[in-house]
């Protein structure tokens, strides 16, 4: 079992691409790592140490969007030149085209049998396809600006789209419906996916929100604003408990689902970061960014010692099945403002793996290309959209808010960088003064230069009141659920001897009638 203080760590960074990193996902295997770029292309980073990297060709402008199959065997990705390519992520580089979309193709997710394609598009409409058959199935198109991103629901019932129309769509896949439509941003939302479980969404928007909606009620559950630029992707982890959110802040943020705050502040882009996502088991997660790398993360926080207890007290105090996010209070939105007392990680950890992996290059004369449409109409159609892009943005912009500040001038980048290392240099003192001076202290704070007995010593107190919070907790809810109990037995009762009084009162009536006696007319 991990520690409760265990931070994350810098496993590997990856250096491959020319341009900024759009996009990242790993291999449901755990043992390649698949990120694509505004450079065009898609790398495949084989995880073992000292393994070689795959560059694969193929795509005319940038990739926007890729997403590993369940079964690892395919890789599709999305692009600006309208297509989506499914790869093979082998040295053999084989790949199959198909024009997805009238223009540029925001995001592609796979459902989670395999079966069917998902895709989102600056033509305002998503569409689903058929994955072995690389055919057209359906189109939803209820959006009225650019669709950012869409997801299948783990159980292929539902898909949530959202875009610069300033919603989030939820759609039943049976009926074709838009069944519900959330519109509280203020800005575009750029990112949106469901958790494992399938019981809620979260979304993100270019205003620096990020909120998570439970699916059973409707309802919006929790309501982060820790980032001081827009947030431009977000992954859960597997076991819903945390969520890692990429920001143009140049920041990731990791929050604890359970407790409702942000628990990590990591440093290590020097740009915006544009992707985030955890892999399958949740042991590591990456982040990828404008200054073109792909950072490997180490967990560690994902494992809890008290972890079982807090659980079969859930079970032990609750009627429904194991509670979800919804089960931890406060139940309305609320409004989390950046803590100073955030643990920042160093950038400058040392990557503890190996030197940059040697990359093979697999151009398109690798590439076994099928055209499933029309080559005649693709050729001029990449051609127009090279020339002049239809959102009127530089070639070098993926041209969403996901992108917003990501090209800066290189002298701008300079100054952002380092102004970035003065925060992480400074914002720790800070955060420690200003604790100090209020007299309290984060419990996650990391603890430098004091004896290790005293270190041990601290963690076992900060675990022990953890425990001691949460099982308070436990007893509240068990409390409120008996006295709910108690006014409803209540209540009955007092309606039961209502109904007895009344009975009794009619009983008496149609004795006296059935007795014949005679009335006083007097």
């Amino acid at each position: 079992m991990a520690s409760v203080l265990d931070d994350p760590a810098l496993e590997r960074h990856f250096k491959g691409h020319k341009d900024a990193v759009t996009c990242a996902d790993f291999n449901p295997n755990s043992k390649q790592l698949a990120s694509g770029s505004v450079d065009k292309s898609l790398m495949i980073w084989n995880l073992a140490p000292k393994a070689r990297a795959y560059r694969f060709v193929g795509h005319q402008d940038a990739i926007t969007g890729v997403h590993f199959s369940p079964s690892g065997n395919l890789v599709a990705t999305s692009s600006k030149d309208r297509t989506v390519r499914l790869w093979t992520p082998s040295i053999k580089g084989e790949s199959t085209v198909f024009k997805a979309h009238t223009a540029a193709v925001r995001s592609v997710a796979f459902s989670h049998d395999g079966h069917r394609l998902v895709t989102a598009s600056d033509d305002k409409s998503v569409k689903v396809w058929s994955a072995h058959r690389q055919c057209f199935v359906y189109s939803l198109s209820q959006h009225t600006n650019w669709v950012r991103c869409a997801r299948f629901s783990p159980d292929g019932r539902l898909i949530a789209s959202c875009g610069d129309d300033r919603t989030v769509r939820l759609w039943d896949t049976s009926t074709k419906h838009c069944i519900n439509c959330f519109t509280d941003y203020g800005e575009s939302a750029t990112f949106v996916d469901f958790n494992s479980s399938g019981t809620c969404i979260a979304s993100s928007g270019a205003d620096s929100l990020l909120k998570i909606w439970d699916l059973r009620t409707n309802k919006l559950i929790q309501h982060y604003q820790v980032h001081s630029a827009g947030i431009n992707s977000f992954s859960f982890h597997t076991s819903n408990n945390y969520l890692i959110s990429g920001s143009s802040d140049c920041t990731v943020k990791i929050m604890d689902l359970l407790e409702g705050r942000l628990i990590y502040t990591l440093h290590g882009h020097k740009g915006a970061v544009i992707t985030v996502s955890f892999s399958r088991l949740g042991d590591l997660f990456a982040s990828g960014g404008a200054d073109g790398q792909v950072l490997m993360w180490r967990t560690n926080f994902d494992t809890k010692s008290y972890q079982d207890v807090l659980q079969q007290h859930s079970r032990r105090s609750s009627p429904d099945p194991p509670p979800h996010v919804t089960d931890i209070h406060p139940r309305g939105p609320h409004l989390h403002r950046p803590q100073p007392s955030a643990i920042q990680i160093s950038p400058k950890v040392a990557d503890t793996q190996s030197t940059d992996p040697h990359v093979i290059e697999l151009g398109q004369a690798a590439h076994r290309t099928t055209l499933l449409n029309v080559q005649s109409h693709l050729a001029p159609m990449q051609a127009a959209d090279n020339s002049h892009h239809s959102n009127g943005l530089p070639q070098r912009h993926v041209g969403s808010s996901r992108a917003e500040g990501w090209m800066r001038d290189k002298s701008g980048g300079r100054e952002g960088a380092t102004a970035g290392s003065q925060t992480v240099a400074n914002g720790r003192g800070r955060g420690r003064r200003e604790e100090e001076e209020r007299g309290q202290t984060h419990p996650l704070e990391v603890l430098s230069g004091h004896p290790s007995c005293l270190g041990s010593t601290l963690r076992h107190i900060v675990q022990q009141l953890d425990i001691l919070t949460q099982t308070v907790s436990v007893l509240e809810e068990r409390l409120t659920l008996t006295e709910d109990k108690l006014k409803e037995c209540l209540l009955n009762q007092s309606q039961l001897l209502k109904d007895v009084r009344s009975s009794g009162g009619r009983r008496r009536m149609e004795s006296e009638e059935t007795d014949g006696s005679p009335v006083d007319s007097t």
